[in-house]
């Protein structure tokens, strides 16, 4: 019997020491060598055993991640060395004037930087003594914080054992371990859907959602939501020195704490100064917030000599960037009418910068997300821009109101027309129901023409305002009976200019029936979709004459989208339009047969995307190879198949590169799932 329980001991040693070391190739390396199913089971085996022999669990086994009943309050936890605050920079002149100063303190000697993504996020302080998680604290005033060692623990990123990988050194006596915990976007995006399903208030950013979520007096609810962590530095530490930032940060990453892959070691700071620049291209790809880029001396001895002031340290800077929200003003709430006549209401706001720009209006999005957000004109909102994509209020100052505020209301009539508006069962969209209307012409008529649909280079916006408010397009078709006499006298154009624009319409008469089917602006299908009928179709006149039944039987084709097509070449205007185009001259080459083998090319494969695609976001690319058969993983390791390489890549290019894995750039991933330009 003894002999028996020894080896079960054993192996649940065994499957701790594998699990940790797991964790560390997924959380300290980014570079998994076991699928999620392999790991899951070796996890469900452990749990299995603990609950059988319970008298051989220990506080810092991996199954102990889990939520206990709340606390009463939160006891102070006491750091140590003070976790300071950085004082920061916002501009390249004030980063090297923070330079300026440490060469002055130090006499010039030779020195270097090590640049790290200031994570946005909840500071906190990890303690472990002989390699396991004794306490956790919050920052709190830099001296005194709050002790979240129940919460902490349940982060699954987090170790409550520190092991050495990698020829490290033993883990040392007491180690006091400094780090960012964070949410990441897609899992903000879950906790708001459900915050409003309970009817509860969302979070206003990922930031705040991650300090709710570490401050729950039940750390039952922090184990219910992905928080994770990075670590940057390290406090009071016994057992161990260190000479340099760069090797704390190479020996936590070897003791199983997660750290920033995109941290840089620099020569210079004319090279810290350019991976900042670096990292904020990469911004709005990264799946989690950053706010800048915090700057180091490297050496340890000078980091000493240079010191501390009250309330930051001296070798240290924080280079932020151009805000992603900003406060100020509705002045006005403007309706504008799209090509499908949907009504969008626009909030007019006091112009203010926010990421780097000037910001003068705001998507609302419909009317019950006015009414949700409770957003009236005078109030003062909270606006929002990340990356390209159009600024929105994120939510409303409400404790900044006086009562002077208005509510809105949409009209029921089209503000450019003046047709009846009509709002369909189970819609939130508001529409103008008048085809004729010339908002949804002139919108219309720029997305025919647009880059991924017809791509008549030269008829923009400007353009085709111009030439519809003169009489000269009065529908889709009318493009193509221009001549040059109709265009050289119209401001802006000349004899050459006229010509241009002639040449690209001409040369758009022949495309392929993808772009052709995208560009009619049929409900509901985008590129993606149009590629989908295409390639199972192969010809415009199945396509018109396809039933909703052939339709919903199309992987990827749904009850929603195959009723819109069914409606769209249903209506006799519509197939008179097509009819019009095709007296034109357009000529609409089906999709090749090949294009069935893009199936065989994804299908089981591991797929990465890095930087910012042109053609798609994010979210629609992964749903396409995933509806071809691939998975898309988040991190590039030796089981990843292809990197999908975008515009401004980041550092999955260069560890595929590294590992010797296809890297496809956007082009050849057009041609692969059917987009062919």
């Amino acid at each position: 019997m003894k002999d028996d329980l020894e080896k079960i001991r054993q192996r649940i040693e065994e499957l701790r020491r594998e699990i940790l070391y797991h964790n560390y190739r997924y959380y300290a390396l980014d570079d998994p060598v076991i699928t999620d199913q392999e790991y899951d089971t070796l996890f469900r085996e452990l749990q299995e055993l603990e609950e059988r022999y319970p008298q051989f669990i220990t506080p810092d086994s991996p199954t102990q991640k889990v939520g206990h009943p709340p606390l009463e309050s939160f006891a102070p936890f006491e750091h140590r060395i003070p976790m300071l605050s950085l004082e920061n920079a916002f501009s390249e002149e004030e980063v090297l004037a923070f330079d300026a100063r440490v060469r002055r303190a130090l006499g010039s000697p030779v020195y270097s930087y090590v640049a790290e993504p200031k994570m946005d996020g909840v500071a906190v302080e990890v303690i472990y003594e002989r390699g396991v998680l004794t306490g956790a604290g919050t920052r709190g005033d830099g001296r005194v914080g709050e002790d979240v060692t129940p919460n902490v623990k349940t982060i699954r990123s987090i170790p409550l054992r520190l092991t050495a990988f990698d020829g490290a050194p033993e883990p040392p006596e007491y180690l006091a371990v400094r780090g960012e915990v964070f949410m990441e976007k897609e899992e903000f995006r879950r906790l708001n859907r459900e915050q409003t399903e309970k009817g509860l208030p969302p979070f206003a950013n990922p930031r705040n959602a991650a300090a709710g979520s570490l401050r729950q007096l039940d750390s039952r609810i922090t184990a219910s939501r992905k928080l994770r962590a990075y670590f940057y530095g390290v406090g009071h530490v016994e057992g161990i020195e260190f000479r340099s930032h760069w090797e704390i940060l190479e020996t936590l990453r070897s003791w199983g704490l997660p750290v920033n892959p995109l941290r840089k070691l620099c020569k210079d700071i004319r090279s810290a100064i350019a991976h900042y620049h670096e990292l904020e291209r990469m911004r709005s790809a990264l799946p989690y917030e950053i706010d800048g880029v915090v700057i180091k001396v490297n050496e340890i001895e000078l980091q000493k000599r240079l010191g501390e002031k009250t309330r930051s340290p001296r070798w240290a800077i924080a280079f932020k960037f151009a805000a992603h929200q900003a406060v100020t003003r509705v002045v006005g709430i403007n309706v504008q009418v799209g090509r499908t006549g949907v009504l969008t209401p626009v909030a007019e706001l006091e112009p203010v910068q926010v990421g780097g720009v000037v910001v003068r209006h705001a998507t609302l999005h419909n009317y019950d997300e006015i009414k949700r957000k409770d957003i009236r004109i005078g109030d003062r909102v909270v606006v929002q821009r990340a990356g390209d994509v159009i600024p929105e209020v994120v939510r409303v100052v409400k404790e900044a109101r006086t009562g002077s505020e208005k509510e809105f209301a949409m009209p029921d009539r089209c503000p450019v027309c003046a047709s009846k508006v009509v709002r369909f069962p189970e819609e939130v969209a508001y529409r103008c129901i008048n085809q004729n209307c010339p908002a949804r012409v002139k919108a219309s008529i720029i997305h025919f023409a647009s880059r991924n649909a017809m791509d008549i280079e030269g008829l923009g916006e400007k353009t085709v305002n111009l030439l519809v408010d003169r009489g000269l397009i009065r529908k889709i078709p009318d493009i193509y009976r221009l001549k040059k006499e109709d265009l050289v006298n119209l401001p802006g154009f000349a004899d050459l200019s006229a010509e241009n624009l002639l040449k690209a319409i001409d040369k758009s008469r022949r495309t392929n029936l993808s772009r052709f089917l995208f560009a009619l602006g049929i409900p509901y299908v985008g590129e993606y979709t149009a590629s989908l009928l295409a390639t199972h179709f192969k010809s415009l006149k199945a396509v018109m004459e396809a039933g909703r039944d052939d339709l919903v039987s199309i992987h990827g084709i749904g009850d929603k989208v195959a009723d819109a097509v069914v409606e769209y070449f249903r209506n006799p205007e519509n197939r008179a339009m097509i009819k019009d185009l095709l007296d034109q001259g357009l000529e609409i080459e089906g999709e090749p047969e090949e294009v069935a083998e893009f199936d065989s090319f994804w299908k089981g494969k591991t797929v990465v995307f890095t930087g910012s695609l042109k053609n798609f976001t994010r979210d629609e690319a992964s749903r396409i190879v995933t509806s071809l058969g691939a998975r898309v993983a988040n991190s590039v390791s030796r089981k990843t198949d292809v990197v999908v390489v975008g515009e401004n890549p980041g550092s999955k290019l260069e560890k595929a590169q590294k590992l010797g894995i296809q890297i496809m750039r956007e082009e050849e991933f057009l041609e692969k799932v059917g987009q062919r330009r």
